[in-house]
């Protein structure tokens, strides 16, 4: 635990020390409340409902979560630093993990920065407090799963820039997969299928307030999927 400890620290220390904690919250804030404000037309929509407000955080996560994640560990292959890393007495669990908690605290923080969002609105109608808790639970684990797959992409890559792309390549096809079945006339299961895969089909239920045991379970086996992946990719290029 003082390990896994250890390896959080330094991770929050490198977002705060350096640019990216700080334009991310920036961008995601003013991005969200723009988009709330201006394009949802809030106020003229009359409507006491933020699904318009969290139905942009998938769109918002396609870019934030990469560059959050590209340099976790492609920075650490490009300066040879995750050849040390490798070799200290801490298990790849514990690297794996305090880089993923320490990018997840971070989003945690950026989402609890637009509470005052529903606490300002509140008053101005009949808003339901466990929808809106619902949608937070929702970004959470969408968050949570972004990031999870960020950081595998970022250890299969050379350098931060194609760990970015890659990331927001791969986040576009997942996020916008169910869209496909509404343009396209699949044949059979696929069209279920790709419903299934896509990252924000599983995000909708959340965004009506609904708390679906199988949406939950399937950004949790993800998280874990994706976390496990990371950790053979570094063991893999620890005994190569």
């Amino acid at each position: 635990m003082r390990r896994l400890q250890a390896v959080l620290t330094k991770e929050l220390r490198v977002y705060f020390n350096t640019p990216i904690a700080y334009i991310a919250a920036l961008f995601f804030l003013l991005f969200t409340a723009g988009w709330l404000y201006f394009m949802q037309q809030f106020y003229a929509a009359n409507v006491a409902s933020l699904r318009g407000y969290f139905s942009v955080f998938p769109m918002v996560y396609i870019f934030l979560l990469p560059a959050l994640t590209m340099r976790s560990w492609a920075e650490e292959t490009r300066m040879k630093t995750d050849e040390i890393l490798l070799t200290l007495p801490i298990r790849i669990s514990e690297l794996v993990l305090g880089k993923f908690l320490a990018a997840f605290l971070l989003i945690s923080g950026l989402l609890a920065l637009t509470i005052p969002v529903p606490l300002t609105l509140m008053p101005m109608g009949d808003f339901a407090t466990g929808q809106i808790l619902g949608q937070y639970i929702g970004s959470l684990l969408l968050a949570g799963l972004g990031i999870a797959i960020g950081l595998c992409i970022s250890a299969l890559s050379a350098n931060q820039i194609s760990a970015f792309l890659f990331s927001v390549v791969f986040l576009l096809v997942f996020t916008l997969l169910w869209q496909l079945t509404m343009f396209v006339d699949l044949p059979g299961p696929l069209p279920d299928l790709l419903r299934y895969l896509s990252l924000h089909s599983h995000f909708q239920s959340f965004t009506k307030g609904l708390v679906d045991t199988r949406d939950v379970s399937f950004y949790l086996v993800g998280i874990g999927l994706f976390l496990y992946f990371n950790m053979k990719i570094l063991i893999l290029r620890k005994w190569r």
